[in-house]
């Protein structure tokens, strides 16, 4: 979510595939609660409040805590769908979020779409090495490059005694982007103002400074994909 808001703020037109089936979150990030309309040549996007496009099965349910209870041929086909039968207009970057693993939905997704590039996502936990690597080599095996990889909760900052504490222990962020031969492009602090800004459908109004790190880091590694 926090990459499309980078790149946006970056002046680019983005759209965000929420491709994780059986547990989407995007909408609630972004405080989207509108069903998507569409006629008979396509369903169209729902827009966020500062312009980007949002798809997910949680805007077509009947209600958003309805779960999808469902088998890995039909995930696979309802992203297929999505790539069919949504109509994206004039993007820049499709970002298409997915759930860890690499179960059905990352291998439908790097598939059936013209991927350009892979962001790996962690948290610094040791435990988190292998599953990262298991990443690395399934982008690698479907020749899809990764573009970069983002530290998730690396740290939790204490602005009283001005020091930045690693919760979960000390950063993996060299050492992952070593092991998948990309660049670092954020290491993203446990900040509870942006876990109250998405608890609340805000995170667009997110001003940390690492936002703008994040767009300028990655305008960085796709232009020298």
């Amino acid at each position: 979510s926090l990459t499309a808001v980078a790149l946006k703020r970056q002046g680019y037109q983005v759209g965000i595939l929420d491709a994780d089936i059986t547990g989407p979150s995007i909408p609630k990030m972004f405080g989207i609660t509108t069903r998507p309309t569409g006629s008979d040549t396509g369903i169209l996007p729902v827009s966020s409040r500062s312009g980007i496009e949002i798809m997910s099965i949680n805007l077509l349910l009947p209600s958003e805590d309805d779960a999808v209870i469902w088998r890995g041929p039909l995930i696979g086909k309802a992203i297929t769908q999505f790539r069919d039968e949504v109509l994206w207009g004039r993007l820049h970057y499709l970002i298409i979020d997915l759930p860890p693993g690499t179960a059905d939905a990352p291998l439908t997704v790097m598939q059936s779409f013209p991927i350009s590039g892979v962001i790996i996502v962690f948290t610094p936990q040791d435990l988190v090495e292998m599953i990262v690597k298991k990443a690395v080599n399934m982008a690698h095996k479907m020749d899809k490059t990764v573009l970069g990889v983002v530290e998730n909760m690396s740290y939790l900052y204490v602005p009283e005694i001005d020091k930045r504490i690693e919760i979960f222990g000390r950063s993996r962020g060299e050492e992952m982007a070593e092991a998948a031969s990309a660049p670092l492009l954020g290491r993203l602090p446990l900040d509870p103002d942006l876990a109250k800004l998405c608890d609340q459908g805000n995170i667009e109004r997110y001003s940390g400074d690492i936002v703008n790190s994040l767009g300028e880091s990655l305008a960085q590694a796709i232009s020298a994909k």
